[in-house]
């Protein structure tokens, strides 16, 4: 089962992603909140949050593909490959949130050939009457090509089982949880705070600790002991990561 560290570094990343989810999920947010016929603001609580429990739900079933994959992987003995394409996601991320390398896209651009099957349905669903449909989007939604969530997905396939990289993904959901869903309420200063360089360059810097520590654990020796284990870096680089709030 996953652990408390793992969890964490979910959220970490999740959080530090969301001045980029902004961009992307920010503007739909704004989209759904200002579709809502009725003038009440329960009712367009209401579409958000279903909205994002969609989202979630894809994210956990995305997570649970990957740790079954990776479960795969560890029972075939390549634990340390399955860590080191997780770290050089991580680093990728890193570059990317700060704006020093935009590969990421490559991966964006991959997931965009699944994506044009996928958009019709979400299309369908539009404009967003109700909380039930609000659902049916952010399951849709939570396909969308995007580089941080490749990159999340990567960390979780070294989850050692299907349940333990959901949760993972889950945690890295509720990560985005408080900058999008503000982002629904008050889309223009919340983005003009979130996208500030300072605090995207803090994510990066904090992503690259994860990153580094990923790849210890993959290569040092004494660290092979843990290859049935849940992501051990990330308990280390949970402690790190106080250096960058």
């Amino acid at each position: 089962m996953i652990d408390a560290a793992a969890l964490s570094t979910g959220l970490l990343l999740g959080f530090f992603s969301s001045t980029h989810c902004l961009g992307m999920c920010g503007g739909i947010m704004g989209a759904l909140t200002m579709a809502v016929e009725s003038p009440s603001q329960w009712r367009a609580a209401a579409i958000v949050v279903c909205y994002n429990l969609g989202r979630l739900a894809s994210y956990a079933l995305l997570g649970a593909l990957a740790g079954a994959f990776g479960e795969t992987v560890y029972a075939l003995g390549a634990a340390t490959v399955l860590r080191v394409i997780a770290a050089a996601l991580l680093f990728a991320m890193a570059f990317y949130l700060a704006g020093w390398w935009r590969g990421l896209l490559k991966l964006e651009a991959i997931g965009q050939r699944l994506w044009r099957y996928i958009q019709p349905i979400g299309r369908r669903l539009m404009p967003v009457r109700g909380p039930l449909p609000a659902l049916g989007l952010g399951l849709v939604w939570g396909w969308l090509p995007c580089g941080l969530v490749y990159s999340a997905l990567g960390y979780a396939m070294t989850q050692p089982a299907a349940s333990a990289g959901a949760l993972f993904m889950l945690a890295f959901g509720v990560g985005t949880l408080p900058a999008v869903l503000l982002a629904a309420f008050a889309t223009g200063r919340v983005r003009g705070w979130a996208q500030r360089r300072s605090l995207r360059l803090a994510g990066a810097l904090l992503l690259l600790v994860f990153a580094g520590w990923t790849l210890y654990g993959a290569l040092a020796p004494s660290h092979a002991h843990h290859n049935h284990g849940s992501a051990p870096p990330a308990s280390e680089a949970q402690g790190h990561s106080h250096h960058h709030h």
